[in-house]
């Protein structure tokens, strides 16, 4: 096996502060940190003091500390990094590569992603570099990228951008009761504020990310086509969010074979009908199922229940635990470490200066 490279490309939405939509946060305010201090765990073991900590009220964390977990066990050298900031609306302490992207607006908006060519181009671009390690090999030479995001209210702009293109208007949620018909709703308006009907895009994805869609969708779809472009080897780490990327770059002529990582709580979401949606799209579907429901730890009994399915490169990090032959034990050992140590230091934080300990983050 070659290198694997992690891409997490991160950015916030006004969508995510519509009622009801993301749990990513347990208010709009602190909504925005979450994509912030989700790239500071992966990338450094904890967010930066000023970060609050991705845990929801029922004790559910951050996909986060699954990406962060895999990449301990494997050891960070095995599992480089390279973070994309697609539209943060608050600054990260995790090192980041900037495609020029704001945050994305309300998808009722007539424009929520004006960007969306700029960004798209950008990380187009970036592709052969990211690929590259550290200069010392050619772009695409036995390397694979890992392409993840991070972005609350991300499946309601996903179905946004499908719905754009014509495609299956199906998507996940971070939430046990996945509030599609919701989702369809704030989708139908706003393609009507945007003045087109369902499928009018399908000729222009560019489009369909700027009328309906966010900065983040704008980015990996770039890379899906800088990739196809440069002949790198790329895996789509995430579920149904990672598809409209991917239905993007078919609609932009993307035609080589796409494997989508996700985990079980994903494909397993009748909502989501991601199979099929993968089918549609001709990807190469991959389930991890790592037993969360067999811990008695809050965090993975929370995952068990289906809260927070994906994100951060979940389920592409526990491809990757189970490609290195590393048990399923072992890695819900190691999440029940990452969450207990953020929660333990993030307590003793409070007691210093009152911060907050947790934003209720994590699930899209």
């Amino acid at each position: 096996m070659g290198e694997v490279r992690l891409v997490v490309v991160a950015g916030t939405t006004e969508t995510a502060a519509i009622d009801g939509i993301s749990a990513a946060g347990a208010d709009p305010e602190l909504r925005v940190h979450t994509p912030s201090a989700d790239l500071e765990i992966v990338e450094a073991g904890r967010p930066a003091p000023g970060s609050p900590v991705p845990v929801s009220p029922s004790g559910c964390p951050t996909p986060a500390v699954v990406t962060r977990a895999v990449r301990e066990l494997l050891g960070p050298e095995s599992l480089p990094v390279e973070f994309l900031d697609a539209g943060l609306d608050a600054p990260s302490a995790a090192t980041v590569r900037d495609v020029g992207a704001s945050p994305g607006g309300d998808l009722r908006d007539p424009e929520p992603v004006p960007e969306a060519a700029t960004v798209f181009e950008r990380a187009r671009s970036l592709a052969p570099e990211l690929a590259a390690s550290d200069g010392e090999r050619e772009a695409g030479d036995d390397t694979e990228l890992l392409v993840a995001e991070t972005i609350p209210g991300g499946t309601t702009t996903a179905l946004g951008a499908l719905t754009a293109l014509g495609e299956r208007a199906a998507v996940s949620s971070s939430l046990p009761a996945n509030p599609i018909e919701r989702k369809r709703r704030v989708v139908a308006e706003g393609l009507d504020a945007s003045g087109i009907d369902p499928g009018d895009a399908a000729d222009d994805p560019i489009e369909a990310v700027r009328l309906a869609g966010d900065p983040v969708l704008a980015a990996v779809a770039g890379l899906i086509v800088g990739c196809a472009d440069a002949g790198i080897d790329v895996t789509l780490a995430g579920g149904t969010q990672l598809a409209a990327a991917a239905a993007l770059a078919r609609h932009a002529g993307v035609d080589r074979p796409l494997p989508l990582a996700t985990t079980s709580l994903v494909a397993d979401d009748p909502t989501a009908d991601l199979p099929a949606l993968a089918a549609d799209l001709d990807l190469t579907l991959a389930a991890a199922d790592p037993g969360f429901g067999e811990s008695d730890h809050p965090a993975l009994t929370a995952y068990a229940r289906g809260e927070a399915k994906e994100g951060v490169g979940m389920g592409g990090a526990l491809a990757l635990a189970d490609r290195a032959g590393v048990a399923d034990a072992a890695v819900r050992d190691r999440i029940a470490a990452v969450t207990d140590r953020l929660l333990a230091e993030r307590a003793g934080i409070d007691g210093e200066d009152g911060r907050p300990a947790a934003n209720g983050g994590g699930p899209r």
